[in-house]
């Protein structure tokens, strides 16, 4: 009797420990493992300080660039670093078309023109080049086997960039050092792209007739001549330096460079300066090819090369096209 009264008292704790023990059996088994995500024990991966502040730097870097880059008006630094950014992307082109030399006189032109007149004046002088470099690329074997193509593969040096760019650069330094009133400023940029179509034209012109003129005629005296001739000209390659004028033309309309009319204090005249281009780029190239029949290679102007020629056949076309939109002024006034 007093055994199965200490057996009926101790029985209950044994069965309370097993009841615990299987609670917490089915708990773990349940059990989401709380302790392996305790941030406590195992904290989140962080950046180091010094990685972020470095990263801040570039964003702000190139936030700071790109500010600079669409920086209106053009300054000094953002010619520079967008001249660096296009030239570094359009390099396989420059390459073809510009010896070394060449490619820093294009630098610093398209520097020039950048901070004179924006990105649109950078545009038709990169249309220049490209339709230029293209030009003279045309049956390069061909025009080599006659002896009358470009030297080093048509890649143009330090002198045929000056002699294709001067009067521009004149126009430019004109704008950007405000020679005159605001009004001014629309006749250099009018002498800027005039320059440019002359050159273009005179280009053209004489690589494609040096390609696929039939008859060449010396301007002087309309006798034929050999390709390649000093003053010589061509029904193809004057066709070609006509239709080339007249697009570079229209990029500088499209771009805001020249106007679609000439807008008189008194009188508004429909005629896009365009035309003046057109019209003062013909007159330079004939004088040009007069020069170049008369006095180029002759006794007493050995030194009148061809760079030099370009000089005086695009600053031509630049003063004349000047001249002209002032004597419709005067007319009008």
């Amino acid at each position: 009797m007093a055994f199965s009264t200490l057996l009926c008292i101790k029985s209950p704790p044994i069965l309370r420990l097993q009841s615990q023990h299987s609670q917490l059996s089915t708990l773990s088994r349940f059990s989401t493992k709380p302790q392996i995500l305790n941030h406590s024990i195992y904290p989140s991966p962080q950046r180091p300080p010094k990685m972020v502040l470095h990263v801040s730097n570039i964003q702000n870097a190139v936030s700071e660039a790109m500010s600079l880059i669409q920086s209106s008006p053009p300054t000094w630094q953002s010619a520079v670093l967008n001249n660096l950014l296009i030239f570094f992307l359009g390099s396989p082109i420059l390459v073809t078309g510009l010896s070394l030399s060449g490619i820093c006189a294009a630098f610093l032109l398209g520097t020039l023109t950048w901070r004179a007149f924006g990105p649109s004046g950078f545009l038709l002088v990169a249309t220049y080049f490209v339709i230029g470099t293209a030009a003279t690329k045309v049956k390069m074997a061909h025009k080599e086997a006659q002896g009358v193509a470009e030297k080093r593969k048509g890649r143009r040096g330090l002198g045929s960039v000056i002699g294709s760019s001067a009067a521009g650069c004149v126009c430019a330094f004109l704008s950007i050092f405000g020679a005159g009133v605001a009004a001014y400023n629309l006749l250099w940029q009018l002498g800027f792209v005039a320059s440019f179509c002359t050159k273009l034209s005179d280009t053209v012109s004489s690589e494609v007739g040096k390609a696929y003129g039939k008859t060449t005629y010396l301007v002087t005296t309309f006798k034929v001549v050999p390709r390649g001739t000093e003053g010589a000209v061509s029904v193809e390659g004057t066709f070609a330096g006509f239709l080339a004028l007249i697009i570079l033309a229209f990029v500088g309309c499209l771009m805001g460079q020249v106007l679609y009319f000439i807008d008189f204090l008194v009188k508004r005249i429909d005629i896009p300066e365009a035309v003046i281009c057109v019209i003062a780029s013909q007159i330079a190239n004939l004088g040009e090819s007069v020069i170049g029949a008369e006095l180029q290679d002759k006794e007493g102007f050995r030194w009148l090369n061809n760079d030099v020629v370009n000089i005086i056949n695009i600053s031509i076309g630049s003063i004349t096209a000047v001249f002209m939109q002032q004597a419709l002024r005067n007319w009008h006034s």
